[in-house]
């Protein structure tokens, strides 16, 4: 009877195991530190390096919706110049997408908010990323962890610089429908994310 019950808690590890890493995105390109993804948008196209050596659970975390699809037809909703520009929580509604839930604040990795990054966005709650990320259009210091948590950089941009600085120069104002600042006048989309062949 020990056996048996031995026998069955290891399965039921077993499959646990196996749907957590089904569910994180640990399971996409497992043996590739430095997975490169696509964005197409209607301004252009960029390819991003991801440092999952750096970053696991948060390059994991966004390649999961990249696999779900789950980045198409979003927009860039937040853009300010020598800033960022931010976008991957809302369709071209003005829609909020489901998200996979919140995820640990890995800021303290070594990777710096300099230019041309890509870094997850957050509440005041240092552990409050879930989709939302954004581009940093200037070397943000201040973004880095010092006393307290920073923003987590999880990748860099290796093509389509000339496109973020397209994107960072349009024209933007407040939105008094949804009461935000630093929307763009004409809707900026993320069309498409792909992952791309390892190297």
């Amino acid at each position: 009877m020990l056996k048996v019950l031995l026998i069955l808690s290891s399965l039921i590890f077993t499959t646990a195991s196996f749907a957590k890493s089904k569910l994180d995105g640990s399971h996409i390109q497992p043996d590739n530190f430095y997975p490169r993804v696509k964005m197409e948008t209607t301004m252009g196209d960029i390819i991003v390096e991801l440092n999952r050596s750096r970053a696991p659970i948060t390059v994991n975390n966004f390649l999961r919706y990249v696999e779900k699809r789950s980045y198409e037809d979003t927009m860039f909703h937040r853009v300010i110049a020598d800033f960022v520009v931010q976008g991957g929580a809302y369709d071209v509604d003005f829609v909020e997408k489901p998200s996979f839930g919140r995820i640990i604040n890995e800021s303290g990795n070594g990777l710096k908010n300099d230019m041309y990054t890509i870094t997850m966005a957050r509440e005041n709650d240092p552990h409050s990323a879930n989709r939302q990320f954004f581009f940093n259009m200037a070397d943000n210091e201040s973004l880095d962890p010092g006393r307290g948590w920073g923003y987590t950089v999880f990748g860099s941009v290796m093509e389509g610089y000339e496109v973020l600085d397209k994107i960072v120069a349009v024209k933007t104002d407040f939105d008094p429908k949804y009461g935000w600042a630093d929307v763009p006048v004409e809707a900026v989309i993320l069309k498409k994310v792909t992952i791309l062949p390892p190297l």
